[in-house]
């Protein structure tokens, strides 16, 4: 018998918050003559060669060496308080135009849960732009891990057990092929793929796959998600 899930467990970052215009607009606008000549896809394609190094446990601290590193690339202003800065502004990083929206009408249906390699410091601000919209939050700080780790989502399932709720009762919404829909998939999640970047192409500054994993559902927005989920069309999938 086909069944909604229960909960929804959300990527933050990519999915929901725009980081690659939140990172784009600190460039443009408090970089000087140097940051507004910075082209979009130069920048983020450059940001995503540094993801890819290495994971670490201080997101978005983490942003302040990688700073450090593309700023005489770009010949963006440096010095420890822009270095600084750059990072900090996370905090404040816009949310992309239908997440508050969308995110306020599958409250309606389903308990929403955060999954964020984020820092909880600079996601209390995120879940602030969001509008407050979850009935929990996995931040990195409490699971001691990151994603793509199967840990992070056991941890985040743990918590969702004490609720009642189930892994086959729970569909995991993200943007990030490599940390939230390949190891989802593998775990046995029922997996949505929010492809923020369909109309232009490409990875940005997400960390590249060799190849896709097929989700079981595949959006451009999240607007998508919400009006099937208000249809009450949005059904667990078992192979």
């Amino acid at each position: 018998m086909k069944r909604l899930p229960k909960a929804l467990t959300f990527d933050v970052v990519g999915t929901l918050i725009d980081f690659e215009t939140g990172m784009m607009n600190f460039i443009h606008t408090r970089c000087g003559e140097a940051g507004a000549k910075v082209e979009r896809e130069a920048f983020l394609s450059a940001y995503r060669e540094m993801r890819a190094r290495g994971e670490t446990l201080n997101f978005p601290d983490d942003l302040m060496p990688i700073y450090e590193t593309l700023a005489p690339r770009f010949g963006l202003p440096e010095g420890a308080e822009q270095v600084k800065a750059f990072a900090q502004a996370a905090h404040d990083w816009p949310a992309f135009p239908d997440s508050v929206d969308a995110l306020a009408r599958l409250a309606k249906h389903f308990k929403l849960v955060a999954m964020t390699n984020t820092q909880r410091w600079a996601f209390k601000g995120m879940e602030k732009t969001l509008g407050m919209p979850f009935h929990d939050s996995v931040t990195v700080d409490d699971a001691l891990c990151e994603k793509p780790d199967p840990e992070f989502f056991a941890f985040a399932r743990g918590r969702l057990s004490r609720d009642g709720i189930v892994k086959n009762e729970i569909l995991h919404v993200a943007q990030s092929q490599y940390h939230d829909i390949s190891v989802g998939r593998d775990l046995g999640y029922t997996v949505c793929w929010i492809e923020r970047r369909k109309a232009v192409g490409g990875f940005g500054g997400t960390i590249a796959v060799a190849e896709l994993t097929t989700p079981d559902y595949h959006f451009s927005t999240m607007k998508e998600l919400a009006d099937m989920a208000d249809r009450n069309e949005l059904f667990m999938i078992y192979d």
